[in-house]
């Protein structure tokens, strides 16, 4: 069970020829089914409840809730990094449980999540590459927005790319959920100026359509002439180059933005596979695993640079070949991701991906508290004690 992925020309890669050639070499039945990216959560609990479902379970983010219902991934980690070289940290924080020992999850690769800028309408407010840094981003969505009229596109509402965007936001000022030890530390100096921040940026450059959004509403924003900057994976480039090659020459990319601490983002998805416990199959799914990351080059090629690989022994001229892309305009479009690991992270960082950080994660704290602060319904510090109250109460609950 997966997601429908962006990028068709993978799944038709995967199902088609992978999964066929797999299932011949092995005697075995590969079957797929693939389901919304919306859907993934509901459909989990549901296999769990039944205790009966797919032996293979492809998540977006970090399972961790999950631990008691599958298997330690350990030994497919083990099998791969003889083939191909250590796990990325990112890999290992995202699947990892550091007080149980066991991997709840094995991950193949994760996507990057730079910012998708407007190259032609940055140009006219004097930022030609687009903003480096989080005070460009307020400063030139502003400008652009009261000269052309176009708004920014960051999310303030229940939905994955809002997720992604404000604990980038969080983390470059220096806040975050959890310290490394996982301690929650969300109520913070630093939590307080990136909710101002947030709050200036939808009053000056943003339209109250941000908070009812849903995982695409950016993309068709940017993608339509509409917005100015989103931050989002490269499914938005990638459409455009599709359906719509004059616009895809004017957006562009940028890596994370620098705030007044770091620059960093979260990973956009986390693909991450888990075995149940109850998997009737559970030996040819670890196989399978095992098997995928040896063709991971082929994966990278067919997801069109989507999914990035979590054994960079996989897939070793990836600097070469995101350096130049025939469908990109210009060619090097795609070269900014080449240093992503030391901007992307997971999202427990500084901490592990826990249960805790799945659940806060899940139930949109973040979006949330960030949303009451640009509505003016609470203020930042506000908003920071009242988060607090209820991620500690999540962490106390997986304590």
């Amino acid at each position: 069970m997966q997601w429908s992925h962006f990028v068709p020309g993978y799944d038709k890669w995967f199902d088609g020829v992978f999964c066929k050639q797999w299932g011949q070499k092995h005697g075995t039945q590969v079957i797929v089914d693939h389901i919304s990216i919306g859907e993934i959560n509901a459909r989990a609990a549901a296999e769990v409840a039944a205790q009966k479902g797919h032996d293979l379970f492809m998540f977006l983010s970090p399972p961790a809730a999950y631990e008691k219902q599958v298997i330690d991934h350990a030994e497919i980690y083990q099998e791969v990094q003889k083939k191909h070289g250590k796990v990325i940290d990112l890999g290992h924080k995202s699947t990892f449980n550091p007080k149980t020992k066991k991997y709840f999850a094995f991950s193949d690769s994760y996507v990057p999540d730079p910012g998708n800028y407007r190259k032609d309408l940055w140009e006219q407010v004097g930022f030609p590459n687009g903003p480096s840094t989080w005070d460009d981003l307020r400063k030139g969505a502003k400008a652009i927005k009261d000269k052309l009229g176009n708004p920014c596109g960051l999310g303030l509402s229940q939905e994955l790319d809002t997720n992604m965007a404000v604990r980038a936001l969080l983390w470059s000022f220096g806040g975050a959920v959890q310290d490394a030890e996982g301690k929650v530390v969300i109520n913070s100096p630093q939590t307080v100026e990136a909710l101002k921040f947030m709050r200036a940026l939808f009053k000056e450059a943003e339209t109250p359509e941000v908070f009812t959004w849903d995982p695409s509403s950016n993309n068709r924003g940017i993608l339509s002439g509409k917005l100015s900057f989103v931050q989002n994976a490269i499914s938005v480039t990638r459409t455009a180059e599709k359906e719509n090659p004059e616009m895809s020459q004017k957006i562009q990319l940028t890596p994370a933005l620098q705030g007044p601490v770091r620059r960093i983002a979260a990973e956009h998805v986390m693909d991450c596979y888990v075995i149940w416990r109850f998997a009737e199959n559970k030996e040819g799914a670890k196989q399978f695993l095992a098997d995928y990351m040896d063709a991971f080059g082929e994966a990278f090629k067919a997801s069109e640079f989507y999914n990035f690989p979590c054994f960079p022994q996989t897939v070793p001229d990836l600097a070469a070949q995101i350096a130049n892309d025939p469908k990109a305009k210009p060619p090097d479009k795609y070269k900014v991701l080449g240093n992503v690991l030391d901007w992307a992270t997971n999202v427990g960082y500084p901490g592990y991906a826990t249960a805790a950080v799945d659940e806060v994660f899940n139930t949109f704290q973040l979006p949330t508290m960030f949303a009451k602060v640009a509505r003016d319904e609470l203020s930042p510090e506000d908003a920071a004690r009242a988060a607090e109250r209820e991620i500690k109460r999540i962490f106390q609950k997986w304590a």
